[in-house]
């Protein structure tokens, strides 16, 4: 054998088993993060606020009703549009700000979320009984076909989201990325999570859903563009929350991200 073909064999055989130890450590802290201490399989409940009073503790009274913790634990105030506390005991009512603030009562976490003129109460309980449940993921099988390099196309556009919830929020995409899967000119519109994201966030439907893969679709993460080109690696393709607690509020794929192919890549839906 020549050893230019040599030395090319010896490098593809390398190749190989890196790739499938990346996305083995990948699968692995994917896992662990879903476990982890405020971890999306801790999320147990999700109570939307009206104005004024909204008391919460064990007590089966309460408007937020506790799995743990002191019969009447304190109360959230709405009011113009603002979030408040009080918790039991303390005389002095702080001002909560939503999707950063949280409350702890115990072991549990009640966080302030906003969604759209909504406000409600997110809670994160440890012990809670899909932490205790979960019993790992499934995936299709790894495969470097399914790492594309993309050719990035930039584009700014506002794109409407629609939620679980029925609410649609424009959310800005900086281009797309377009690439080509046997005879399909394929095209992916990612949004940014705020505007300082270091990854760009798609939000995908395909052939699978509903089928292998989560009904609604799936996300996936890429590095920002550089030279051009963006890397798609479906094997990191992963369930939305919604597929681990009734009580979050994902996000759906736009119309312009429902490709139509199986990709046969990532994770598949949790049982």
């Amino acid at each position: 054998m020549k050893p230019l073909v040599w030395l090319g064999l010896a490098a593809a055989l390398a190749a190989a088993p890196a790739f499938d130890e990346e996305i083995a450590q990948w699968r692995h802290a994917r896992a662990a993060a879903l476990q982890a201490e405020g971890g999306w399989l801790t999320v147990a409940g999700l109570f939307w606020l009206h104005d004024g009073a909204n008391t919460f503790g064990t007590l089966p009274a309460s408007e937020i009703v506790l799995p743990d913790g002191p019969a009447q634990a304190g109360v959230f105030e709405l009011r113009d549009g603002k979030v408040s506390v009080t918790i039991d005991g303390e005389s002095a009512r702080r001002e909560l700000k939503p999707d950063s603030d949280v409350v702890k009562i115990g072991r549990l976490s009640l966080l302030p979320i906003r969604r759209g003129d909504r406000l409600g109460i997110r809670l994160k309980d440890p012990e809670s009984a899909a932490r205790k449940a979960f019993h790992g993921l499934e995936y299709f099988a790894p495969s470097e076909a399914w790492r594309i390099s993309a050719r990035w196309v930039p584009e700014p556009r506002e794109i409407p989201i629609l939620n679980v919830l029925g609410q649609t929020e424009p959310s800005h995409s900086p281009g797309y990325a377009a690439f080509r899967v046997g005879d399909k000119d394929l095209r992916l519109y990612p949004i940014l999570d705020d505007p300082d994201a270091q990854e760009l966030f798609y939000i995908f439907r395909d052939q699978t859903s509903g089928h292998e893969t989560y009904p609604a679709g799936r996300f996936l993460y890429s590095p920002l563009p550089k030279g051009g080109q963006v890397v798609l690696d479906f094997n990191k393709a992963v369930n939305p929350p919604c597929a681990f607690t009734a009580y979050a509020t994902c996000p759906l794929p736009p119309v312009e991200n429902r490709l139509p192919l199986r990709i046969e890549a990532g994770e598949k839906k949790y049982h």
